[in-house]
């Protein structure tokens, strides 16, 4: 039995700790939670919490190696490290798809997507590490420029305090980890205290690649034993955070004139007019507002129908809902699975119950049983329901009609949240005016709100965050530009 696992009801469980400076931290009677799988309760790994004084040393550590190695890595290495993890994720993508499946409860072709995924953000890091990093000023443009030379370079910030989520507990960690290494920060990461397991498996990983001790560390905790002391310390330069709009700006008000990235919440909506493509708007839609049990920050939650079409989609869409096959994480058939705690699900469906009681009616789905939820789909719904206006990070979608272009907009801003949008037609000239209307970070045409790729700029506008993510963004957010001039004698 290899170091790290115990023995459970006959089969392995992991043990893991904080990793600082490249050893982990476990043992000498710490705290220790448990990660239990969330569809049948089974203990997937006893995880030691890390101390005050573990922060500490992973912050110093992180201090230590940017100052004495990765500020002067050079870009080739940066590269060659992370297309080797790549690899390393490729070759054995089965074996972390198979975990995120046991501490997610996200269905097995869910996770193998998210793998995949995990793979070309270390590729896209990869690639941008040895891009272009400065600009040649043309000095003589200004009157007096004249026999002076600009340049401006970005310079990587230092320590980052990566804080994450748990429902793309492999992914979203490699949002901040990826492009951070690339440009020669180094990093300390409080994972998800429900979904750690995969973030230290990525970190032994990084290692093996040839990432030196200490660039990476993480250290296991709750937020506010953990995260409050990473947030306010001095060595920390800057914060990324990915989660609940509650936290993320307490966050922002705690780490004072630190560099601070929020990806926070939503409440994505949907358009669908008359002349669209009918059937991939049914399809996309379904995925997106489902897909791991709509706990995605761009789930589809809120769809819009022109009414000219409004009963037909609805027909379609409720047909293909009670289609999906709900259970079972770990089984190939599986569309939705468990929500990451019974007290989601409670939570979700209380919801469902209060929207009802207001005069909602439910087209499909609603009951729950456990950690799953079904597939939920409301209608008659108004816009000051909390399955509208809030954020129900659940598999509950609302679907209701409109007449005109102008209606669907205002409807689709009448939101505390903008981060992405999809809209569904045919019609360039409308496509456009509702890419320069809809008050969002994104906007998707033909395209449901919860596609997203890691390598254009990701963020939202209001309450749902500050900054950008993608790779190439990320790098831009976690670097400093310096300029140099030099007039010549």
């Amino acid at each position: 039995m290899g170091p790290g696992c115990l023995a459970a009801a006959g089969r392995l469980m992991l043990h893991i700790g904080s990793l600082i400076n490249g050893e982990e931290r476990r043992g000498d009677g710490r705290t220790s939670f448990e990660v239990r799988n969330p569809f049948n309760g089974e203990l997937v790994g006893m995880v030691d919490l890390a101390t005050r004084n573990d922060v500490e040393e992973a912050i110093q550590a992180a201090h230590r190696v940017f100052v004495e190695t990765m500020k002067q890595l050079p870009a080739h290495r940066r590269s060659a490290i992370l297309r080797k993890a790549a690899d390393l994720l490729e070759e054995r993508s089965e074996e972390f798809a198979a975990l995120l499946t046991q501490e997610a409860g996200k269905p097995i072709r869910d996770s193998r997507g998210e793998v995949a995924r995990a793979v070309q953000v270390l590729r896209f890091a990869s690639e941008q590490a040895k891009a272009d990093d400065g600009e040649l000023l043309k000095m003589d443009s200004a009157i007096g420029g004249e026999n002076r030379f600009g340049l401006v370079k970005r310079f990587p910030v230092g320590v980052v305090a990566a804080i994450t989520p748990f429902n793309f507990p492999l992914n979203l960690v490699l949002h901040k980890v990826a492009p951070a290494l690339a440009v020669g920060c180094t990093v300390v990461l409080k994972p998800a205290e429900k979904t750690p397991l995969s973030a230290m498996k990525l970190a032994r990983l990084l290692e093996e690649a040839g990432l030196c001790k200490g660039a990476l560390n993480v250290v296991m905790g709750t937020g506010q034993d953990v995260g409050e002391h990473l947030v306010t310390h001095p060595l920390v330069k800057m914060v990324t955070f990915t989660g609940s709009g509650a936290v993320g700006y307490k966050i922002k008000e705690m780490a004072g004139n630190k560099r601070v990235t929020l990806e926070l919440g939503a409440n994505s909506p949907n358009i669908v007019f008359a002349d669209a493509n009918l059937h991939a708007a049914v399809e996309g839609l379904v995925k997106g507002a489902f897909a791991f049990a709509g706990q995605t920050c761009i789930s589809v939650q809120r769809i819009y129908v022109q009414r000219e079409i409004y009963e037909c989609f609805l027909e379609q869409f409720v047909t293909r809902v009670k289609a999906l096959q709900v259970g079972d994480p770990s089984l190939e058939t599986t569309d939705v699975g468990p929500m990451i705690t019974e007290e989601a699900a409670i939570r979700a469906e209380s919801w469902i119950n209060e929207a009802v009681a207001q005069g909602a009616v439910v087209a499909a789905g609603g009951r729950r049983e456990g950690t799953l939820l079904q597939p939920t789909v409301l209608t008659h719904t108004t816009p000051d329901m909390k399955v509208v206006c809030e954020e129900v990070f659940a598999p509950i979608v609302t679907i209701a009609p409109f007449d005109s272009e102008e209606e669907a907009v205002a409807l689709a801003n009448d939101s505390r949240y903008g981060l992405q949008a999809g809209v569904f037609t045919s019609d360039i000239h409308r496509a456009f005016r509702l890419y320069e209307q809809l008050e969002m970070g994104g906007v998707w045409i033909n395209e449901v709100s919860t596609y997203r790729q890691d390598n254009y700029p990701y963020g939202g506008v209001k309450l749902s965050g500050v900054g950008r993510e993608g790779v190439k963004a990320a790098m831009e957010e976690m670097t400093e530009p310096k300029f140099l001039g030099i007039r010549l004698a």
